[in-house]
């Protein structure tokens, strides 16, 4: 056989070999968890309390890609023909539907679970409202509003807000772990005295509480079942902007296979989340896990490892205000008022107040976004809640603690290419 034919069999095996697409070849094994019906209630893989009796709607071994698909944080009916009046139809014992739990087999109480970003595919509307009653500013946003988003990976655009797009920094505003029996009878106490001293606290309330038969009106345990709305040791709804794709996060393990769980997924936000929403939306999160083993003794809350992400989501232009602990003399805070705010009403200056610096820092940067760019307060506020970031300055200068709020100026189209 000659050179010539050789060559031309080798050719042809050679192509028959590789008549599959690389896309054919594969090396995930994946968990994935998805939606059924219109709203959490109408899911078995969805639930909105915390209890460890609730059961997992998977399991996954440590370094399969887990892929749960989340439904946005107030479980809404609304879509981009939505107007202001709609907002205060949602029922807050509905908020924050969260997807799973996911037991990570051979994770133990005691363990930690290190959560690995891997993606977030955002559906195509968002939304980023004004809830009466609601949000930092909520004694001078008094009236509902609402912004409808279209979102893509570039960016997201409003016809309520035009000349503005929102870039793409994706995150799970709530995720974590369930709690153990001992760290619900803890937190559950250390709220309830909370509420009894008249501090804003959500205590357990069976109404609308999924699962039906754990934390409903006739669960098993209806009592003792936790609200997802308040952060506590098990991460939930932290709404950490930082928390990006590529991120790792570190949850102690209070239950036997942790109980991993994800939901309220944020399109972007600001530090703050002012207004109480961010861009809501519902989303595919795409992760993986490890466990460390013993690692969650050590811990008291949970903890974040990253890279490059914090940089990649810093602005390329910013405007930023200066904040101190000022008000008007007389002035009654909605945040001191539990306290009993006589001496707070009555003075103009507050000693170490971040909570009055970062009010003061934000009402300056409201008066900017409508003098400077002509939109409406409404606007400016909602604005401020996706895309300026309050920041600690310094906690030191006594009596005058300072807090900034710095604004992502590349938001306004006028100033990108």
């Amino acid at each position: 056989m000659n050179k010539l034919m050789l060559t031309f069999i080798s050719i042809f095996i050679f192509s028959f070999n590789l008549n599959a697409d690389t896309t054919d070849s594969k090396w995930k094994n994946i968990i994935e968890v998805t939606k059924t019906g219109d709203h959490c209630k109408d899911d078995k893989n969805c639930f909105n309390r915390y209890h460890p009796a609730i059961e997992p709607v998977a399991t996954a071994k440590p370094g399969e890609i887990i892929v749960l698909h989340t439904r946005d944080a107030l479980d809404s009916n609304y879509s981009f023909d939505a107007v202001a009046e709609d907002v205060p139809t949602f029922n807050l014992g509905e908020v924050h539907p969260m997807t799973g739990p996911v037991y990570i087999k051979g994770a133990k109480r005691g363990d930690a679970l290190e959560v690995e970003l891997l993606d977030i595919v955002p559906d195509e509307y968002g939304y980023t409202v004004i809830v009466p009653g609601f949000g930092f500013l909520r004694d001078i946003f008094t009236e509902p509003y609402i912004v409808n988003w279209k979102l893509t990976r570039i960016g997201a655009v409003s016809d309520n807000m035009p000349g503005v797009t929102i870039p793409y920094e994706a995150f799970p505003g709530s995720i974590g772990v369930l709690p153990g029996n001992k760290e619900v009878s803890s937190w559950k106490e250390r709220e309830a005295n909370l509420a009894a001293a008249g501090g804003v606290a959500l205590t357990p309330d069976p109404a609308f509480a999924l699962p039906a038969d754990v934390c409903g009106e006739n669960g098993a345990h209806k009592e003792d079942c936790l609200r997802t709305i308040p952060p506590r040791e098990n991460g939930g709804n932290m709404d950490v902007q930082q928390m990006q794709v590529g991120t790792k996060i570190i949850f102690p393990c209070f239950i036997d296979g942790c109980g991993l769980f994800a939901g309220d997924v944020h399109y972007a936000q600001g530090d703050g989340e002012v207004s109480g929403t961010a861009i809501e939306m519902g989303a595919i999160v795409k992760v993986r896990t490890k466990i460390l083993k013993r690692q969650g003794r050590k811990m008291q809350m949970p903890a974040t490892k990253g890279n490059d992400e914090i940089r990649d989501i810093e602005p390329t232009k910013f405007y930023q205000t200066v904040g101190i602990p000022l008000k008007d003399a007389g002035a009654e805070l909605i945040y001191y008022k539990y306290l009993g705010g006589e001496k707070v009403t009555n003075l103009a200056n507050l000693s170490e107040s971040l909570t009055l610096a970062a009010r003061h820092a934000l009402l300056q940067m409201i008066d900017y976004i409508v003098d400077e760019y002509g939109l409406s307060r409404e606007q400016a506020y909602i604005l401020c809640s996706v895309a300026a970031d309050l920041r600690v300055g310094q906690v030191v200068d006594v009596p005058n603690y300072i807090v900034t709020a710095v604004l992502n100026l590349d938001v306004f189209d006028k100033n990108r290419n």
